[in-house]
């Protein structure tokens, strides 16, 4: 194995995966002036590539333009989405576009420009193994070039581990064609496929369900298809997007969760759907207006959709799939044909086959979760850091996998590999609070233990 300077260089951090999180770190280290650190990234695809098969035209993200890779943490940063704009020559068409969310496809785009402009990002580079070297004191990542022979040796006294998570579709939904029953992030790359058939059916009640959704409603009348959205959850509800509600994907929440016993934070996640799950209201707001419109005059819009409603298998019948339901809440099932089905089942996030050799090596919680610092890092039995991008859910709540947190809790980990603060550990960033502590600390008149303390009174009044 070789690395790619044909040196034993040792970086002082490896970075394996390259999505928004760990190019957010990269981006940091390499435009922070303060900050001297010699750092590789290694992804295993040819380039950058945003949740590709879902660009479609139109979307947008869930979170202000602020929320790219670096201005959270260091407004001054080169890589920043504005000097994007400045550098690309759109800067004053977005001065004009008058809103804070950015297109999806833009997005994707400042991103690959990003993934561009660093030294430290290596594409085609697929980690196949992550040792620690008890001699050297640090971690070795084996890598290979995929679909070749080819093999890369890496060493790090650190690494960040950015991996990402992968689409998820159960095991009674598997085992049919492609491109006929596929999950929403290979809808882009199939939706020709879709255009064709007679029938659709989307699965599932989040963002990139009703996107398929919106997308397919707008070319309904062209292609003639009959359209169906079903869901298990109790309602095509919205995510939570009030500015006090927004506070929940803050510094001070994240802090809060942590310090919380772990068996409350496992029933508190699955309670808060509401802020990660659902329906942006304006891609709600669309679909509403289009179905109105296709009903106008008593015109059936040839469209179906079905809450609480879960698929407990699919079946081949032929020229279409029979999905077998359960409406859950009046206990009663049904059989629902279409052509073609595509899954809005979420995702999954797995742990890596790469971190075997460190299996021992890493603490594990009674479910067989990884154990974390409150800094985010592994807690893992050597010297070398490992840096956690979106892997600690279970740990730090519902902001983990927020981008608006990325800069955030990048912003830790550069302070570390740097041994200072050089970027700042932003407290006191939201208006309401969550810790007891802090509440009294900044309540005139609280008491930590509940007993009553004497009210202030003015003293001309009885």
């Amino acid at each position: 194995m070789t690395e790619d300077a044909g040196s034993a260089t040792t970086h002082d951090v490896v970075g394996v995966g390259l999505g928004p999180f760990n190019l957010g770190l990269a981006a940091l280290l390499d435009g922070t002036d303060a900050v001297d650190v010699d750092a590789v990234f290694l992804e295993r695809d040819e380039e950058f590539q945003w949740h590709e098969g879902m660009l479609l035209e139109g979307t947008t993200l869930e979170v202000p333009f602020l929320a790219d890779l670096v201005t959270l943490a260091d407004p001054t940063n080169p890589h920043s989405y504005l000097n994007y704009l400045r550098e690309t020559g759109r800067i004053y068409e977005f001065y004009f576009y008058e809103t804070f969310q950015t297109p999806r496809r833009e997005y994707n785009d400042y991103l690959q420009w990003v993934s561009e402009r660093l030294d430290a990002t290596r594409f085609a580079r697929e980690v196949t193994e992550i040792r620690w070297d008890d001699d050297a004191a640090e971690y070795v990542v084996a890598a290979r070039r995929p679909g070749t022979d080819e093999r890369f040796e890496y060493r790090g006294e650190n690494l960040a581990l950015g991996v990402g998570s992968r689409p998820q579709i159960p095991d009674h939904l598997q085992g049919h064609p492609e491109d006929d029953v596929f999950h929403t992030s290979q809808y882009r790359h199939r939706r020709e496929r879709v255009l064709d058939a007679d029938s659709v059916t989307v699965v599932g009640s989040g963002q990139s369900a009703s996107e398929v959704f919106e997308d397919l409603l707008e070319r309904q009348a062209t292609h003639d298809y009959r359209l169906d959205w079903l869901t298990r959850s109790d309602g095509f509800f919205p995510m939570e997007y009030s500015k006090l509600g927004l506070q929940h994907f803050t510094p001070e929440y994240e802090r809060y969760v942590y310090d919380l016993p772990q068996a409350v934070k496992d029933d508190l996640v699955p309670s808060q759907d509401r802020l990660y799950k659902g329906v942006d209201p304006d891609t709600s707001a669309a679909i509403y207006d289009l179905l109105y419109r296709r009903s106008i005059g008593d015109r059936d819009p040839d469209v179906g959709l079905f809450a609480m409603t879960e698929v407990c298998d699919i079946a081949d019948v032929g020229d279409a799939y029979a999905l077998d339901c359960r409406q859950w809440q009046a206990e009663e099932s049904f059989v629902h044909e279409a052509e073609v089905v595509v899954l809005g089942t979420g995702y999954e996030r797995p742990t890596p086959s790469f971190l075997d050799p460190l299996a021992d090596a890493i603490r594990w919680d009674d479910r067989g979760r990884f154990a974390v610092t409150e800094d985010h890092r592994l807690d893992v039995d050597h010297a070398g850091d490992v840096f956690l991008q979106n892997a600690e859910l279970h740990t730090h709540g519902v902001g983990v996998p927020d981008l608006g947190l990325g800069a955030y809790r990048n912003s830790k980990f550069v302070n570390r590999l740097a041994g200072r603060e050089v970027l700042p550990d932003d407290e006191d960033t939201v208006f309401q609070d969550f810790s007891v502590d802090r509440f009294v600390e900044r309540a005139p008149g609280a008491s930590r233990d509940g007993s009553e303390t004497t009210p202030r009174t003015n003293d001309h009044r009885p």
